[in-house]
């Protein structure tokens, strides 16, 4: 099923919620990067077409976090920071976005930044200049990695909470959904919603709906990053749609990874029917591809959702999002504005 006509996307006003901090690098800048520090990229990331991957094994999905690796190594200096999050604010706008939430670990950056406090200082002053500077609001959702141990969460959410007004709305929880349990990062997620952060771990992608309804019972998410397999189980998307829990669902990304065979492979349609808030993302351009405004694309295309369906969604990831309520007013009302124009 393909629909091609209708109103640009790239000016519909809608919110990222869902992409990572250097998977939402150029790949020129990666480029131009690497030959500053001398650095020799894996060949799959110097070719002109995204990298061909499949994460739905271990080994792929090993091979998936060495490329991102090598493209993180690339990053060195608070310049090179300052660079990615300016172009990354850039991208989202010219995709129609007035609302960005980038999702780092500054643990993986501290090596290089002088540790993790300095780290997340850069990249929180990074940030501020950027919205400044293009006028995008933007925000950061500071992640622990699932795959190390739970004090490093723990640490990692007290330092959210020490900067939450410097610029991080939230707490997430990344990499391998199938290790690591939810629950043993109760205590981080309690840490972070008790200051007021919005829990927002990911599930639901290479592990099944049991993976989503962790994130709901043991974390008390507020948002899923990706929850697409929830669709595998009608109980559980009632639930999701009965609490109003936004799952950040990137359609490339899914596809690229092999979640899903075919862009209409996506269960679009059936957390949209069944009433489940979704902010569609990009997840990790550098790697898949494709940004902001593409997703949209891929549920007009392959999903035959309908420019009113398009605005729908674009109000919910507004909804979705930490933006203050006169920021998310201006966004509706510029949706409002796409549909009638």
């Amino acid at each position: 099923m393909e629909r091609v006509v209708g109103r640009d996307v790239r000016q519909l006003p809608k919110a990222h919620l869902h992409l990572h901090f250097t998977g939402s690098m150029r790949p020129s800048t990666l480029l131009e990067l690497a030959d500053k520090y001398g650095v020799r990229l894996p060949d799959a990331l110097t070719g002109a077409e995204p990298p061909k991957l499949r994460a739905t094994d271990e080994r792929g999905w090993f091979r998936f976090q060495r490329l991102y690796d090598a493209a993180r190594s690339c990053l060195r200096e608070p310049a090179d920071i300052q660079r990615l999050v300016r172009e990354a604010a850039e991208e989202d706008i010219s995709d129609g976005s007035g609302w960005l939430e980038i999702q780092v670990d500054p643990t993986s950056y501290a090596p290089r930044l002088g540790g993790l406090i300095p780290a997340l200082e850069i990249i929180l002053d990074a940030v501020d200049s950027a919205s400044r500077e293009t006028g995008l609001g933007m925000r950061v959702l500071v992640a622990a990695n699932r795959m190390k141990h739970p004090l490093d969460a723990r640490t990692l959410a007290r330092l959210a909470v020490r900067y939450a007004d410097r610029g991080i709305v939230g707490f997430g929880l990344s990499n391998d959904e199938r290790r690591g349990m939810a629950r043993d990062f109760d205590r981080a997620f309690a840490i972070a919603r008790e200051a007021g952060l919005l829990a927002a771990p990911h599930g639901g992608e290479l592990a099944g709906p049991s993976s989503v309804r962790d994130c709901l019972d043991d974390l008390d998410a507020r948002r899923i990053g990706h929850g697409v397999r929830a669709a595998e189980d009608p109980r559980l998307l009632k639930r999701l749609a009965d609490r109003g829990v936004t799952c950040e669902v990137c359609p490339a990304s899914n596809v690229a990874l092999g979640v899903y065979e075919k862009p209409e492979d996506v269960p679009l349609r059936t957390l949209f029917e069944a009433g489940v808030p979704m902010a569609l993302g990009a997840d990790d351009p550098l790697l898949f591809g494709s940004r902001l405004a593409a997703q949209y694309e891929i549920a007009r295309r392959h999903h035959d959702f309908s420019d009113a369906e398009l605005a729908e969604l674009a109000r919910q990831s507004v909804r979705g999002s930490a933006a203050p309520e006169d920021v998310k007013e201006k966004l509706l009302g510029g949706v409002d504005a796409w549909l009638a124009g």
